[in-house]
């Protein structure tokens, strides 16, 4: 998800939007776990997805 899609989602849509890629962030991490992904490279996508949420959420907080 991209920084400019991020800053158009409401408050309440963001945090709905972190607990769903928290989610699938763990799912896929247990897959890799069990056997590896065809594409690895969802991990740090999705990771780095969650961090730019979370990022926003706490910005928001301050303001």
């Amino acid at each position: 998800m991209k920084q400019s899609e991020i800053k158009q989602l409401s408050t309440a849509e963001l945090q709905d939007k972190l607990g769903e890629t928290k989610k699938s962030y763990a799912d896929l991490n247990m897959a890799h776990a069990i056997s590896p992904l065809e594409n690895p490279i969802q991990l740090r996508n999705v990771r780095r997805s969650v961090a730019r949420i979370a990022t926003e959420l706490t910005k928001r907080e301050v303001q």
